[in-house]
């Protein structure tokens, strides 16, 4: 048998980092990363045979638990007619009408292969649209690897933005601005100065990828306002909340409508998917019927259109999102009454199956409260949890998962492990 060592060591000799995604590699925690041989409900196991309860979900997508038998059988199907065709299928048609009915303003879908794919396409498109050249994100927002996103906030909130990775033009990048989520006036005075130029507004209704971070109240609301006063578009990145806080994702939730929204993670049922979606108005803009240009070889595949149709299917049966939500809340209420009895600075909240878990007294309320964390007394508490079998996000920054799969019995051991990790942690 291999062990996790070994094969880090032998992965390292060939993929960059040993990983093919950053955080895979526990540089936030250290330590050795565990190299998953298979899952099933909720639960992995790694090549050494050790089980662990899962709150990783493959970042998102498996809302229903792993290698669910419907979500197996649906691809298996899909499968035996064929990998990839290069060509229109049926499935395309069908998970695009399942969007559309559960979003109203939903007219057209762009299948990608991913969500950076996805949010990279809003962005051409809503440039497109406006003729404009300027985006604003905000500091802490995620929204894939795509040059225009991959920008932070210098040392003020309202300066132009500076790449945050090597080999970003500093040419594209003093085209994205940086606000502060939950800031209003940060977005007033962005639009003040720049209206003329600003493109789009792109936002994740619900933050996820600076930990699970909500959105105060009136905050989208002014977003919507500010973007339809100056003709700017505003772009929801829905690729990690969408399906997974409700199943008409957070705009659902919110009540405020986006012009395009960025989908993933659930609609492709752990397959590799992303979408664009939005009015027939602003989608037709893109090729074959307008200008803007688009495409690739693997979007819309047959597989994963089948496992993101299995998967909604499971989903939307009555009763989902409201057990979902229920058994999530008992994880986090036993995670606040665990710190507080152990009288470790420790919280956690969440909204439908995602949640998050901070260093912290109370929720964070933006990018700069996330920051706050002791980074080192995280990394010891999530090793705490790993050795107990307890699978969190390999970082503070990162939100976690909850599923369909995940019983009564998962949450009480989960939260047993956490009190004896927080005694452990003092």
């Amino acid at each position: 048998m291999s062990s996790n060592a070994s094969e880090f060591d032998r992965a390292r000799k060939v993929l960059v980092g040993g990983v093919n995604s950053a955080v895979r590699a526990f540089r936030a925690v250290g330590g050795t990363p565990r190299f998953i041989d298979r899952a099933q409900g909720a639960y992995m196991w790694d090549v050494e045979g050790r089980r662990y309860i899962d709150y990783l979900g493959s970042w998102g997508p498996m809302i229903a638990g792993h290698a669910h038998p419907h979500v197996l059988a649906a691809v298996e199907r899909a499968a035996r007619r064929g990998l990839s065709f290069g060509a229109p299928n049926v499935l395309e048609s069908e998970l695009a009408e399942r969007i559309c009915a559960l979003f109203p303003q939903v007219e057209r879908v762009r299948f990608t292969s991913s969500g950076t794919e996805a949010t990279m396409s809003a962005l051409r498109l809503a440039r497109g649209v406006t003729g404009r050249d300027a985006v604003v994100k905000f500091e802490g927002c995620y929204h894939g690897t795509a040059d225009s996103l991959l920008v932070k906030a210098g040392s003020g909130a309202l300066a132009f933005g500076t790449p945050s990775s090597a080999g970003v033009p500093a040419d594209l990048a003093r085209h994205t601005l940086v606000a502060q989520y939950n800031d209003l006036p940060s977005v007033e005075a962005l639009f003040a100065a720049h209206g003329e130029r600003i493109a789009c507004v792109i936002v994740e209704p619900v933050a996820g990828n600076m930990n699970l971070v909500l959105p105060a109240p009136g905050f989208l609301e002014g977003l919507r306002a500010l973007c339809s006063k100056h003709g700017a578009l505003l772009i929801f990145d829905e690729v990690m909340s969408g399906f997974r806080v409700a199943l008409g994702g957070a705009q659902a939730l919110g009540g405020v409508t986006p012009d395009l929204s960025a989908f993933g993670k659930v609609i492709g049922g752990g397959m590799p998917v992303g979408a664009v979606a939005g009015p027939a108005k602003i989608m037709e803009a893109m090729s074959p019927l307008g200008p803007v240009y688009q495409a690739g070889t693997l979007s819309g595949n047959p597989i994963a259109m089948a496992a993101g149709l299995a998967t909604l299917d499971l989903i939307a049966e009555p009763g989902f999102f409201e057990r979902l939500g229920a058994r999530c809340a008992r994880l986090v209420d036993g995670l606040n009454a665990a710190a507080r009895e152990a009288g470790v600075t420790l919280c956690a909240q969440h909204l439908g199956g995602l949640a998050g878990l901070y260093m912290l007294e109370s929720p964070p309320a933006g990018f700069a409260d996330v920051q706050r964390q002791d980074g080192a007394r995280f990394a010891r508490f999530f090793h705490l949890m790993l050795d107990e079998g307890v699978y969190l996000p390999p970082s503070p920054v990162e939100a976690f998962f909850f599923s369909g799969a995940h019983s009564d019995e998962d949450v009480g051991a989960t939260l047993a492990a956490v009190r004896r990790a927080l005694r452990a942690l003092g």
